[in-house]
C-alpha cells in the first residue's frame, strides 16, 4: 500500500509530445499530480536521475515510476479503471503518417534560414531541428519494424549542420518513399510481431501508432510557428488527417 501522503509525479519536458498526451490524459481522469519541467528546472530533473530514469515522460508514485510513452502503462502502474482507445489499423496508420511526412516537407521549405535556426518558446531546439526530428521519428519506426532497437537517445538527433530546408525536405521525402515501399512488401500485414525499444519489447502495431500520432504532434507545433511568423501553410493538415490519432488536445505545452 502507498502511503497516503505520497503524490503522484509527472516529469516532462516543453514540446515534448508524450509528455503532453500523459498530462492531459491523467487531469481528464481527474488524477492530481505534480508536474515537473526538467527542462528549465535543475532540482525536477536531479529529482528525475534519483529515480534511475533517463527520459521523459516519467509518471512517478512512492519512488517508483514508470515510462509514459505509452498510455496503457500508466493505466496499469497507478492503477486506474479505464479503456485507452485501441489503435487504427495499420493500413490506415501508413496512409496518415504519408500524409504527415508529405506537409512537413513542404512547410519545412517555407521557412528561411534565420526562421529555420530560431528557437520556438521554452524548448531549446530549432525550428529545422524540429522539422529534422519529425522525419527522424518515422525512420526510427521503419527501423523497429526491421528490430533495429528504437533508443531515447536517438530522438536527439540533428540535420547535418550544413543542411538547409530543402536538404531537410528532401531527405525526409525519401524516408516517406522507403515506408510506403516497406509496406507494399510487409508479409505480416496486422503487425502482430514485437520489436524492442527503450520502454520493452511492444508489438509493431503499438509502435506504429505512437510514430504516427508523434509525427502528427510536431506537424502541429510546425504550423504553430509557422502562424507566429505570418507563413500561410501550404496544405494545413485537416481535423481527417488526424482522426483517430490519439494527439493532445493542446498543441504545446503552456
Amino acid at each position: 500500500m502507498q502511503p497516503s501522503h505520497a503524490r503522484i509525479q509527472v516529469f516532462w519536458q516543453p514540446g515534448c509530445t508524450s509528455c503532453l498526451r500523459t498530462k492531459e490524459f491523467l487531469t481528464a481522469q481527474g488524477v492530481d499530480y505534480d508536474s515537473i519541467d526538467v527542462h528549465n528546472n535543475p532540482e525536477g530533473l536531479k529529482a528525475l536521475r534519483a529515480l534511475g530514469a533517463r527520459s521523459v515522460p516519467v509518471v512517478a508514485l512512492a519512488g517508483k515510476y514508470t515510462l509514459a510513452q505509452s498510455i496503457r502503462d500508466v493505466v496499469k502502474f497507478l492503477g486506474l479503471k479505464t479503456k485507452v482507445m485501441d489503435p487504427l489499423p495499420p493500413a490506415e496508420l501508413v496512409g496518415k503518417l504519408r500524409i504527415v511526412l508529405s506537409a512537413v516537407a513542404r512547410y519545412t521549405i517555407q521557412f528561411d534560414d534565420a526562421q529555420l535556426g530560431s528557437v520556438f518558446r521554452n524548448r531549446n531546439r530549432t525550428v529545422g531541428a524540429l522539422a529534422y526530428h519529425v522525419f527522424r521519428v518515422a525512420q526510427m519506426g521503419l527501423g523497429a519494424a526491421r528490430q533495429v532497437p528504437l533508443r531515447f537517445e536517438s530522438f536527439d538527433d540533428l540535420p547535418p549542420a550544413e543542411w538547409r530546408g530543402q536538404d531537410i525536405s528532401r531527405w525526409g521525402l525519401s524516408i516517406r518513399d522507403e515506408i510506403l515501399e516497406w509496406w507494399k512488401t510487409e508479409p505480416k500485414r496486422d503487425l502482430d510481431y514485437t520489436v524492442p525499444t527503450y520502454y520493452g519489447s511492444r508489438p509493431m502495431h503499438e509502435v506504429l501508432e505512437r510514430t504516427v500520432w508523434h509525427a502528427a504532434q510536431h506537424t502541429r507545433q510546425l504550423m504553430l510557428i509557422q502562424e507566429s511568423y505570418g507563413i500561410t501553410t501550404d496544405g494545413p493538415l485537416a481535423a481527417e488527417d488526424l482522426a483517430g490519432l490519439p494527439v493532445p488536445d493542446e498543441v504545446w505545452d503552456r
